[in-house]
């Protein structure tokens, strides 16, 4: 009997851990997507990127028994919640940080959890509780401040409009795979949305670039495709939703709320980009926002990570 305990105890302490790690990985994502973008078109990154990823997941989630049949009833759901999570977020994310500072699209992003809160709220009828009232009210002053000061004469400046879009598309996913009510496995429905938001990405990369723009590449492109790829989609998902399952809700969310502070701290640091005093104060309350949706005790996680 304490033999099964300690066991148990090792294995919540080593998920913990592993975590944390994936929230710096997801973090150091959005860097290495910001050293890609130098040199490879936003389309072909992440088709290959997605492609990639979505096959190693498959493999590793074969690999480790899961169960990847998805019922016929549920698989259109899945389809549009693929391209909302991964086709538009993806195609979204990069043009955003191509057109401006990735600190900017990071803080921006992160407000993603309050704005699926609204949504559940106005189309699921959710109740607003005082935290989720504080987080959003947070939240819009966290935007306000941030973005009023790059208002100019033609409006906001385009990766304002894209990174917003993102946090969208990613709330829309969120809130329709609940109505959804899919029976499927996380892992399983998360493998099938990140194919199926390739389908879409395929056409896309045909359409715009003419074909997939990956050579010739300098090793260091090479490299954060890779990183891209083989971390921030295939393993990474792999291991954040086998391990989600074994953790309380709060615990798996210090994780997702690790992304963020990492992203921006590498921004400043490796990417050399100097935020602003109201970038800073803006980041500051977009994230309390974020961790008032996120630490609620018994918050499931339905949500794609990154």
């Amino acid at each position: 009997m304490l033999h099964a305990q300690s066991r148990t105890k090792e294995i919540a302490g080593t998920a913990r851990l592993l975590v944390v790690l994936l929230g710096f990985a997801w973090g150091f994502n959005w860097i290495v997507t910001a050293i890609a973008l130098r040199e490879v078109p936003p389309w072909s990154l992440r088709f290959a990127g997605t492609g990639i990823g979505t096959a190693i997941l498959f493999a590793a989630g074969w690999a480790s028994g899961y169960d990847l049949r998805v019922p016929r009833g549920e698989r259109v759901p899945i389809m549009v919640a693929g391209f909302f999570n991964v086709t538009m977020f993806q195609i979204l994310s990069a043009f955003a940080q191509l057109e401006g500072a990735t600190t900017r699209v990071v803080i921006i992003n992160y407000s993603m959890p309050i704005w699926a809160t609204i949504l559940s709220r106005l189309l699921l009828g959710e109740r607003l509780n005082a935290v989720r009232v504080l987080a959003f009210g947070l939240c819009v002053s966290g935007l306000t401040i941030l973005v009023w000061p790059l208002f100019g004469a033609s409006g906001l400046p385009p990766t304002v409009l894209l990174s917003l879009g993102c946090a969208l598309s990613w709330a829309v996913a969120t809130v329709y795979i609940k109505w959804a009510k899919l029976t499927v496995e996380p892992l399983t429905n998360a493998a099938w949305q990140l194919l199926f938001g390739l389908l879409f990405i395929a056409a896309g990369t045909f359409l715009f670039d003419g074909y997939p723009r990956l050579w010739p590449l300098h090793t260091e492109s090479i490299l954060a495709v890779l990183y891209v790829a083989v971390l921030g989609v295939g393993l990474a998902h792999f291991l954040w939703w086998s391990i989600v399952a074994k953790l309380p809700a709060i615990t798996a969310s210090i994780g997702s709320l690790l992304v963020p502070v990492v992203a921006v701290v590498a921004s400043t640091v490796i990417l050399g980009e100097h935020p602003t005093l109201s970038d800073g104060i803006g980041f500051a309350m977009i994230f309390a926002a974020a961790a008032c949706v996120l630490l609620q005790p018994n918050v499931k996680h339905e949500e794609m990570p990154e």
